[in-house]
């Protein structure tokens, strides 16, 4: 599926790339090799005027809604068509960069978060990095439960997470349950979270449990293709509206290889802008 574009198909993909200025030239090649339409990025670490906006207009996507900051966090939303309405949302009054939405071309909703990893601990009153991360999904359950969020019939949803919801989304649920990304603090609010919209998890509609799915994997590992101790963090839902165009997904494990990489890789979706109608049946 890499590198073909489908008449009438938008191809949207997330990537934490963990600094954009430093991993450009791989940004450059997933453009390439993937064609993606609209490419949403987290932990950009770049304010906005540092931004390789040249280079990346250069490659296709003069469209750009960028929310960033200094050596820290920071989101980013890459268009080949125009982008409208965008909204830079300050969770839990933090005043960190970890939210960007904006209305696509066609019409369509596209919210990209990046969620706070939580340190180690997964102990709220210990941990003040841990009780950000649980009072920001809080708040993104409330948004979305009510008010603008509810408002949006079609709308996508993207980012690091930072949470694997499912037990085949880390390389091992028992030894992980305490693990900050996979506790049950985080996981039922990940859940709740999908619960205010019914939201569609595209990557398991198409590849559903049991089959073991990551899109992250430490950089301690010193062979992280054999040991294979990944989680799934990154993640593309999409409303019960857009179920009819959903048409496939893509993990691009090959870019946690090569020199100095991401310890994520990029999530591709392709949804049909405008899905045949259905046959009816027969009388």
């Amino acid at each position: 599926m890499a590198g073909t574009k489908r008449r009438g198909a938008l191809r949207l993909a997330t990537w934490n790339i963990n600094s954009v200025r430093l991993r450009i030239e791989l940004v450059l090649r997933f453009l390439r090799e993937a064609k993606p339409d609209v490419l949403a990025l987290q932990e950009i670490k770049a304010e906005d005027k540092v931004f390789p906006a040249e280079a990346l207009a250069g490659a296709g996507f003069p469209h750009q809604a960028v929310s960033g900051e200094k050596g820290y966090n920071g989101v980013a939303i890459l268009s080949r068509a125009p982008l409208a309405d965008i909204e830079r949302r300050d969770w839990c009054a933090k005043g960190d960069r970890r939210h960007i939405a904006a209305t696509l071309a066609n019409g369509w909703r596209l919210h990209n978060f990046y969620v706070p990893a939580g340190a180690d601990l997964p102990d709220p009153i210990a941990n003040p990095k841990f009780a950000h991360k649980i009072g920001f999904l809080d708040e993104m359950i409330d948004h979305f439960a009510s008010g603008p969020g509810q408002a949006e019939e079609r709308a996508i949803l993207v980012g690091d997470l930072n949470v694997a919801p499912f037990e085949n989304d880390v390389w091992s649920h028992k030894q992980l349950l305490d693990v900050v990304s996979h506790t049950p603090a985080e996981t039922d609010r990940l859940k709740a979270l999908y619960a205010t919209r019914n939201w569609i998890d595209i990557a398991r509609h198409f590849r559903p449990e049991p089959e073991k799915l990551f899109t992250w994997w430490s950089y301690r590992a010193a062979d992280w293709r054999a040991s294979d101790r990944g989680r799934r963090l990154d993640h593309v839902w999409a409303t019960p509206k857009l179920a009819p165009h959903l048409r496939a997904i893509e993990v691009f494990k090959d870019f946690r290889d090569g020199p100095s990489p991401s310890d994520h890789v990029p999530v591709l979706a392709v949804f049909d802008e405008t899905p045949k109608p259905k046959k009816r049946s027969r009388a």
